[in-house]
């Protein structure tokens, strides 16, 4: 349950530094402090926003995809590292629940992750994005169930998702029926133009509506000069424009402040946490309102794991993830 009657939230819509994870973490720590001085207990950064969304798999046939993709696999974020220890750090300066998306790497994969972190700057989620979408499969591994929970934190309990994992009802429904309190979504942003951003803006208004949570989204920005440095073409630039929905709602389904379409910069918004009973009084989708002896969900949680250790203990067999 939350812990404060009105919740201070932040959603961030700023651009990466393109190539750069060390720099890229830089921009989110001082955008941390930055919110800090609000009052923020809350704040949502975009999808992979560290070191940078991978736009060059939108734009770029695959067979000329390898330096990119390789330059990506340099900057990007193990978990944990010295880069999300130090989003940890600036999380726990600034007593701040920090939703953050990053490309993983583990060993010889790049995974589409969402990072919780407490306002203790401890990691509390990791989660990987259950199936990457179109281009992005050439880029990305697939994650599991482990990560599709809701989990408690000092302010609220906290659901996440990537971009069109919010189009999966299922994969929503899963953290509904979590009770979750405070849905955080993230997008890429400066992708496919203006009809991707009208598309989230339903999305993320149904979600609150359905779940009766409040949810906070984040969508990153390129200027002119970053998609000018990742395309010289014209007709491709045009698919890294527009796209962005930066924005707050409510439990129902209206925006608590002015929506933030392009361009850098935060916005901030009060969560009354009484509106979420309001809400869930009229229609609660996983309790008064739910069917589960006609329907329910089969939520498979387990570690997705390519070896497991069998060890024998005197005459029963034990079996270790690794």
């Amino acid at each position: 349950m939350a812990s404060k009657k009105i919740i201070k939230a932040a959603a961030a819509q700023i651009k990466p530094v393109l190539f750069s994870g060390i720099s890229t973490t830089e921009k989110v720590c001082d955008t941390i402090r930055t919110a800090a001085t609000q009052g923020t207990d809350i704040i949502v950064f975009p999808e992979t926003f560290v070191p940078y969304y991978p736009y060059f798999s939108f734009i770029t046939p695959p067979v000329f995809q390898g330096k990119d993709h390789l330059k990506l696999y340099e900057e990007s974020v193990v978990v944990p590292g010295p880069l999300t220890d130090m989003v940890g750090q600036a999380a726990r300066e600034c007593n701040m629940v920090v939703v953050l998306g990053v490309n993983e790497r583990d060993h010889g994969s790049l995974y589409n992750t969402q990072l919780v972190y407490d306002v203790t700057g401890e990691i509390v989620l990791k989660r990987r994005k259950i199936t990457p979408t179109y281009h992005e499969r050439m880029i990305w591994g697939q994650g599991d169930g482990s990560g599709l929970k809701a989990v408690d934190t000092a302010i609220a309990r906290i659901g996440a998702l990537a971009c069109w994992e919010h189009y999966n009802p299922l994969a929503r429904y899963a953290l509904m029926a979590d009770h979750e309190e405070i849905h955080c979504s993230q997008f890429p942003g400066s992708l496919v133009g203006q009809i991707f951003g009208d598309q989230m803006e339903v999305t993320i208004r149904h979600h609150a509506l359905e779940s009766g949570c409040f949810v906070i989204n984040s969508t990153g920005w390129l200027d002119e000069d970053q998609i000018n440095i990742l395309t010289p073409d014209p007709k491709l630039q045009k698919a890294l424009r527009g796209g962005c929905m930066t924005a707050i709602i409510s439990p129902e389904g209206v925006h608590l402040c002015e929506p933030l379409t392009q361009g850098e910069g935060i916005i901030y918004a009060d969560l009354d946490m009484a509106l979420i009973t309001k809400r869930k009084r009229m229609m609660d989708s996983v309790g008064h309102y739910s069917r589960p002896e006609l329907l329910s969900l089969r939520l498979n949680k387990d570690s997705q794991q390519v070896l497991a250790a069998k060890e024998v203990v005197s005459e029963d067999e034990k079996y270790v993830n690794l």
